[in-house]
């Protein structure tokens, strides 16, 4: 995917990246700076695990017989992580659909030859319309806060010098996962997929497209556009400086199946802003992007309701993010007189009797 098409796509992404907690309490502030200079870099100390490790346990939403198994994915997780899937197949195996998580597509009515044409004014989409470089771009406070993160993770790059800051900051976000040792690749969602095509179980994909009339003409105005992408920028310098230990530890979590460690990991999402610095541009608003959020959320809550109508068991997954919340597609079924039933905790290890032979 061509890096321009991140901003829409950041539409999708934005209601997964919060937790229960974040949810609950709105955005946080901006990280502030201290007086003397920009906040160390701190090395962090969790290894992420690696291995064959279960994953944590799958909700159950039911009604009248019926039960929807939802698997929640997270990203990122550890590279070397192995997912035993062995149960999640079984269930999968029985099941009569899969529901996969619901996804965001902007496409247009042109073929594929006429779309690869359209590439090189694509990639000039990263670049500020004004021919400013980065450290013209954002306050110096903010640059002084970038170099030693940027010289971490991406080494003397200088392209990316010259692009919008809310490209810059994904290309370093991306650049911090890779180096922590955490795969952003979605794993799980490639497993299960696998699974429904070896049992023969059809896949249910819950996708909003949204069509463009003119992508020639909708991608000139968006090179010529300025985004109010400050505030993205901090933010991902902030989640990135503070949060990457947090993300080790969540990974981890989500590996070893600890449920309990997941709710209470709190998550300081930037995409939220980033998402702002495209929403709030007249370009996404004649396109039709200010509701898409809702659009998604409410398609795929009724392909949920749907499945659990007419199927015995269904699984289904969902981004964690979604299934914590409590404003999330579990809330709004349970709101809907559905049964929300959250995964047992594994039973710890029985010790051995003392004195026993």
């Amino acid at each position: 995917m061509p890096r321009s098409w991140l901003l829409p796509c950041l539409l999708l992404l934005a209601p997964f990246a919060a937790s229960a907690q974040e949810a609950a309490a709105g955005d946080p502030p901006a990280t502030t700076q201290a007086a003397n200079g920009p906040p160390a870099i701190v090395d962090h100390e969790t290894v992420v695990v690696s291995g064959a490790l279960p994953g944590p346990g799958l909700w159950k939403v039911r009604k009248d017989g019926h039960t929807l198994y939802v698997l929640a994915t997270l990203s990122p997780l550890p590279r070397r992580m192995e997912w035993e899937s062995a149960g999640v197949e079984s269930l999968v195996a029985r099941a009569q659909q899969v529901l996969m998580a619901p996804s965001f597509t902007l496409g247009s009515d042109i073929g594929m030859f006429r779309g690869m044409l359209l590439l090189p004014s694509l990639l000039k989409a990263r670049r500020n319309p004004d021919g400013r470089t980065l450290a013209q771009s954002v306050p110096a406070d903010l640059y002084a806060r970038w170099q030693p993160l940027k010289q971490r993770y991406l080494g003397n790059d200088r392209g990316v010098e010259q692009w919008r800051p809310i490209f810059a900051a994904q290309e370093l976000y991306e650049a911090a996962m890779r180096k922590s040792d955490l795969e952003q690749d979605d794993i799980v969602r490639k497993a299960v997929t696998r699974m429904a095509k070896r049992h023969d179980v059809p896949m249910t994909a819950v996708n909003l497209g949204m069509k463009i009339d003119d992508p020639k003409a909708a991608i000139r105005e968006f090179n010529e556009t300025a985004l109010a992408d400050t505030e993205c920028f901090a933010k991902t310098l902030a989640h990135i400086e503070r949060d990457l230990e947090t993300m080790r530890r969540r990974a981890n979590a989500w590996a070893a199946g600890d449920v309990d460690t997941l709710r209470a990991l709190p998550v300081d999402s930037q995409y939220t802003a980033c998402i702002r610095a495209v929403t709030e541009t007249g370009l996404a608003q004649r396109l039709g992007f200010g509701d898409v959020r809702q659009r998604i959320d409410d398609l795929w809550v009724a392909a949920a309701e749907d499945a659990l109508e007419k199927n015995t068991s269904t699984v289904a997954l969902l981004p964690l993010g979604m299934v914590l919340s409590p404003d999330g597609y579990l809330a709004r079924l349970a709101a809907k007189g559905y049964v929300v039933e959250a995964p047992v905790p594994p039973a710890p290890p029985m010790a051995e009797p003392v004195g026993s032979d």
